[in-house]
């Protein structure tokens, strides 16, 4: 069952009413983990930018789309790397600010997954 994203505020984000103070991705399955924001921020100095390699690893085959929560304002972004893998293995994806991306998550009855950037 998919889950269900209750709230965000800047540093958090509560989903099935349980609160976490990091970034999180939502796999198609519905499992939530930390988000390894190291694969990223070894390339760029920072993870306000998505790697090639994040791509890689939160991409699952069989997904319809994948949703980017961008940040409380926004922050984050695509590596045109990220946006090549992406557009490659035909997956969807749709970046927004985190409170707008959560509203289109809990809506979706899509095979989803999720990454939601809780700060910036």
């Amino acid at each position: 069952m998919k889950p269900i994203i209750n709230h965000t505020d800047f540093g958090s984000i509560t989903v099935d009413q349980v609160g976490y103070d990091h970034d999180i991705l939502i796999t198609s399955a519905g499992e939530i983990k930390k988000r390894k924001k190291k694969l990223s921020k070894k390339f760029f100095g920072t993870s306000h930018i998505l790697s090639r390699e994040e791509a890689r690893y939160i991409y699952e085959k069989g997904a319809d789309k994948i949703i980017i929560g961008s940040g409380q304002s926004g922050q984050l972004t695509l590596s045109d790397e990220a946006v090549e893998y992406f557009a490659k293995k035909k997956c969807k994806v749709k970046l927004l600010p985190t409170p707008q991306a959560i509203k289109i998550w809990n809506e979706s009855k899509e095979k989803n997954i999720g990454l939601f950037h809780i700060t910036c």
